[in-house]
């Protein structure tokens, strides 16, 4: 079962490059020190904070980062095996157009059309260069016009090419991931929080409408602050999943919340903050594992 929102879907692609773009401008200090809500400083010693900062491995170490895709691909596909979804490519009703790949590029919302672009930089008269000017019109829309028939064909031609799979995981780590773990770390949260962001990326995006990202994020710095502030971690994150859940209710597709109700609440009860296997988990009832 893949879900995507259909909410913000023009908002989602505006401003997600923007989230990328700023965060890399920003030394990770100066986000530590300014993540916090107003009025909420943070502590100006070290000594001062109640909870130390962690400084433990990252989600974007290569073990933690394949458990990431894993449980992304659990919530997103119905398994665990994500590099099988290189070929995927549908049109699910959301308003998006197409939804493909690994991480759901989508022809209504921009990605799609930067990944094909890339792909063309890199691989210049491939399967999927033709489609560009499609691309390129149908973006913001659900429209499959110039795409239809042989789109989803070709797609599926051009997954078998590795640089083409090599292509979506430079813009998925690009766009998502590497933006959700770089604000992870510079609010002092470990693994496990730097998924929770990198999960509520890939499904809500970021922006200004109030269940991007970002807001997901201001709405949990409300009500709690995070490590980097001198808060407590555990606090903070259900807080954040607090503010997720919320965020997923305000629309229909997104009512179904056990990707984090069973799954990242679980590994949080249990004070799995690192992520560490096995993990157990379910996603929309169905059951998973990572030994």
């Amino acid at each position: 079962m893949r879900t995507r929102s259909i909410g913000s879907a023009l908002p989602r692609t505006a401003t997600r490059v923007a989230l990328g773009l700023a965060l890399l401008a920003v030394p990770a200090t100066a986000l530590a020190t300014n993540a916090g809500p107003a009025g909420h400083p943070a502590p100006a010693t070290a000594h001062s904070a109640p909870h130390a900062v962690r400084a433990a491995t990252g989600l974007d170490d290569p073990a933690k980062k394949e458990i990431a895709m894993q449980l992304v691909s659990s919530a997103e596909n119905s398994s665990l095996n994500w590099k099988a979804q290189y070929k995927y490519i549908e049109d699910i009703g959301d308003g998006r157009g197409y939804t493909g790949g690994i991480i759901g590029f989508c022809s209504g919302t921009h990605d799609m059309l930067e990944l094909v672009e890339l792909y063309t930089q890199r691989k210049p008269g491939n399967v999927l260069a033709k489609y560009l000017p499609a691309l390129r019109k149908v973006d913001g829309s659900d429209s499959h016009e110039g795409l239809d028939p042989n789109y989803t064909k070709d797609w599926k031609k051009a997954a078998q090419d590795p640089e083409f799979q090599k292509a979506q995981n430079d813009e998925r780590d690009r766009v998502y991931f590497n933006p959700a773990v770089k604000q992870g770390k510079a609010d002092g949260i470990g693994v496990l929080g730097q998924f929770a962001y990198y999960d509520a990326i890939v499904m809500h995006g970021d922006g200004n409408d109030p269940t991007s990202f970002s807001s997901i994020r201001k709405r949990a710095l409300a009500k709690a602050e995070p490590p980097a502030q001198g808060g407590d971690e555990k606090t903070y994150l259900n807080a954040f999943l607090d503010a997720r859940v919320w965020a997923m209710k305000q629309e229909e597709a997104h009512s179904d919340t056990s990707r984090v109700d069973t799954a990242q609440r679980v590994f949080l009860r249990k004070g799995n903050l690192d992520l560490h296997t096995p993990l157990d988990w379910k996603v929309y009832g169905d059951s998973y594992h990572i030994g």
